[in-house]
């Protein structure tokens, strides 16, 4: 049973981005956030992902929106994705699953029969306040990004 809910408050976190700084949910306050859990970086679904977020970048700001995608990868994976598909928003580290433990998207997941543990790809919207307003899981890669503008 998923202790998640909108209009819940969103688990709180510090991890660091990309470069290194200490990044905190509580920074955004004032603005909403799309926080977006995604599995590897560089790999196809997760590159369609970002790159649709890249693209609709510039629609979220103007509608005071921040974007923060999430993964298990480092700093230094994060920065080469970054800069291989020219993504404007930052990457948080979540190498130790912590983050992805708390939204409840470290999940079992299977392949070809084989059984493993991973990240559910999933969103989600913040408001200005720090509450949950919607929760996506096992999203596809590219669709749900104009969803996320309609909500927002």
């Amino acid at each position: 049973m998923s202790k998640l809910n909108e209009n819940s408050p969103a688990p709180p976190f510090t991890t660091t981005d990309q470069d290194g700084s200490l990044v905190k949910l509580e920074d955004f306050r004032g603005k909403k956030v799309i926080l977006y859990f995604y599995p590897k970086d560089d790999t196809p679904g997760c590159t369609k992902e970002a790159c649709a977020f890249r693209d609709a970048f510039a629609e979220f700001k103007s509608k005071n929106t921040i974007i923060l995608g999430v993964s298990p990868d480092n700093e230094k994976s994060h920065t080469k994705f970054i800069v291989k598909f020219t993504l404007p928003f930052q990457l948080l580290c979540d190498t130790e699953k912590t983050i992805a433990k708390d939204y409840e998207v470290w999940v079992e997941k299977s392949m070809y029969g084989r059984k493993y543990m991973g990240v559910e790809r999933s969103t989600f919207l913040i408001d200005e306040n720090g509450r949950l307003t919607a929760i996506r899981r096992k999203v596809k890669p590219e669709p749900h990004v104009e969803e996320l503008l309609k909500l927002v």
